[in-house]
């Protein structure tokens, strides 16, 4: 497999507060009502995290390490397939930059060091932009959209 890197960086507004959004991707129980997901961890750097999804079985589908914790601020974690956690190369970084924005918060999701021919990297670039659209809408509606969507048969996406 290549060594090269591929990254992704997404943004969105959100009416909330910085201590909200840390909150919403740091408590399993608000996590789950917006990705389908939990993310479990003690959230101290250095400690190990998961993010498992909320059925019976919880099958683990992301692992890594906390790597620096700026509660309100910044959450930056280490993001691999468990199947692939033995590999030190198989490891991405995510970064939540959260920042108050004119009574809003700006958050930046960074999501670095993927492997560009790898199927994380086409995950990721699907995944983030509707589990952030249901973060978004989560905090300011109380509810979340559905992640595990699928387009219509038949429909395409269209930008006007």
């Amino acid at each position: 497999m290549s060594n090269e890197k591929t990254s992704f960086v997404y943004v969105t507004y959100i009416r909330s507060t910085p201590e909200k959004v840390f909150e919403a991707i740091t408590q399993p129980e608000i996590a789950r009502r917006y990705w389908g997901h939990e993310n479990v961890s003690d959230w101290k750097p250095g400690s190990a995290w998961q993010h498992v999804r909320d059925d019976a079985g919880r099958p683990v589908r992301v692992v890594g390490k906390v790597v620096e914790v700026a509660p309100a601020k910044r959450l930056v974690i280490t993001w691999a397939d468990p199947a692939r956690a033995a590999e030190p190369a198989a490891y991405s970084r995510v970064a939540f930059d959260i920042a108050e924005y004119d009574g809003m918060v700006k958050l930046t999701v960074t999501h670095d060091e993927l492997e560009a021919a790898g199927g994380m990297a086409k995950g990721i670039q699907r995944g983030w932009p509707i589990v952030l659209s249901s973060l978004k809408s989560l905090l300011e509606t109380g509810q979340g959209i559905d992640v595990f969507a699928q387009p219509k048969e038949g429909a395409t996406e269209k930008c006007s």
